[in-house]
């Protein structure tokens, strides 16, 4: 038994005793003085009773003082500007796609790139078997040579019935007969021309340029191969990556205020490659498609990037984060300091003689890791990131480590 509670019994025990000893042994058991008996010794039971309470509240303080301190994380609520932005996964895309067919029929004489180099626009890619588009060129060209010689002879002839009709040598039928024919031979002489042109252009078909600069992609149609043309299968797909386009969606409650601050400047969108978050490349919002799809209930938007490195390539998926504006001078603290209960979201509190509060707050914007606390922290507090689940309002804690936004402050 403890001290304390031997004391107190042997204290009630010897205050018992003497009121027995010298009131009730000696006789004096008249009504009155019974009843005054019964009064008085109700008080001292009380006054035994409240003695006896006092001693269990100290016994508990003491084991709250006992217990070990818990070991916790903490971070310092401070004073910053926090973008507003809006987060979303990306798919890389080409600036520009050509899928390469051939305008003419004919056999693949020389392929002049490999798969997957990078080619200039006008770079020579493909060569088509030419004889027969030179041959073909060549007749067009006599077409017209010998239109050219008919025509002739048949504006002379008008130039001659012309001079003797007039005399009357010739009926005018006849003159208009060598008329026709000499315009007949000058439209055909213009259909000789456009086949000539026909012919020249098959022949430059024959050679396949790059339009543009870009990247080769899986050759489809190697040397020897017979190409029809436009035929539904491509030789080969040329995508330009620089500048390059990365396309995101959005839910369509966020397009009025995407709407509101494309107004007043471009808009800034931060793309990241999957564990590359440090190293994210910055663009500019360039499209915001002109329908909401019905079926998922977003918008179609595009950013565009430079990409001078080629880090980001067509079909990679990244993490996009589109900037809308800032919140000057707000409070943040980390998030995983934020808790939820039963009646919202709270934090608990570091005071200076180490125990810890509980503390309501109202959270805003969420940015980085850390959310802004609207309500219910100054700058300055400290809040437990760590080990909020060993801990209740008045808890002794031992600040174990700091979190990235402490470490930042104690090393300024």
């Amino acid at each position: 038994m403890p001290a304390d509670s031997k004391q107190q019994t042997g204290w009630r025990t010897a205050v018992l005793n003497s009121f027995f000893e010298d009131h009730v042994m000696i006789g004096y058991v008249n009504t009155t003085w019974r009843t005054r008996a019964c009064g008085l010794l109700a008080v001292i039971l009380l006054l035994l009773a409240g003695c006896s309470g006092g001693g269990k509240e100290k016994s508990k303080a003491a084991d709250q003082q006992a217990k070990p301190a818990v070991p916790v994380t903490v971070a310092v609520a401070s004073r910053k500007t926090v973008p507003v932005e809006l987060a979303a996964i990306g798919n890389v895309e080409a600036f520009a796609t050509v899928a390469i067919k051939s305008q003419i029929t004919g056999e693949v004489q020389t392929v002049h790139f490999q798969e997957g180099q990078e080619v200039k626009k006008g770079d020579l890619l493909f060569t088509i078997d030419p004889r027969p588009y030179e041959a073909k060129l060549a007749e067009a060209q006599a077409n017209l040579a010998k239109g050219l010689a008919e025509l002739d002879n048949a504006r002379k002839q008008v130039d001659r019935y012309g001079a003797v009709a007039q005399k009357g040598y010739v009926s005018e039928e006849q003159y208009d007969q060598v008329r026709t024919s000499a315009a007949t031979l000058e439209a055909a002489i213009l259909a000789d021309r456009a086949a000539v042109e026909s012919a020249r252009l098959d022949l430059a078909y024959c050679t396949i340029r790059s339009p543009l600069d870009g990247f080769a992609g899986d050759l489809k149609a190697d040397r020897g191969n017979l190409i029809k043309a436009n035929a539904d299968t491509f030789m080969v797909t040329i995508n330009q990556v620089r500048p390059v386009n990365v396309s995101f969606a959005l839910p369509e409650r966020s397009l009025p205020e995407v709407k509101r601050y494309m107004q007043a400047s471009p808009l800034p969108v931060r793309a990241a490659i999957p564990g590359e978050e440090g190293k994210s490349l910055t663009g500019k919002l360039a499209f915001v498609d002109n329908t909401v799809d019905p079926t998922t209930g977003t918008i179609l938007l595009k950013a565009t990037y430079a990409n001078e490195d080629g880090r980001l390539w067509p079909g990679q998926f990244v993490n996009v984060v589109l900037e809308l504006t800032s919140q000057p001078d707000v409070v943040v603290i980390p998030g995983q300091a934020v808790q939820t209960g039963q009646k919202g979201q709270y934090v608990y509190l570091v005071r200076e003689d180490l125990t810890v509060a509980y503390r309501d707050v109202v959270t805003g914007l969420s940015a980085d890791d850390e959310v802004v606390i609207s309500q219910g922290l100054q700058p300055g507090d400290k809040v437990v990131t760590d080990g909020q689940l060993r801990l209740a309002p008045g808890t002794s804690v031992k600040i174990a480590g700091s979190s990235r936004q402490e470490s930042g402050k104690e090393s300024q």
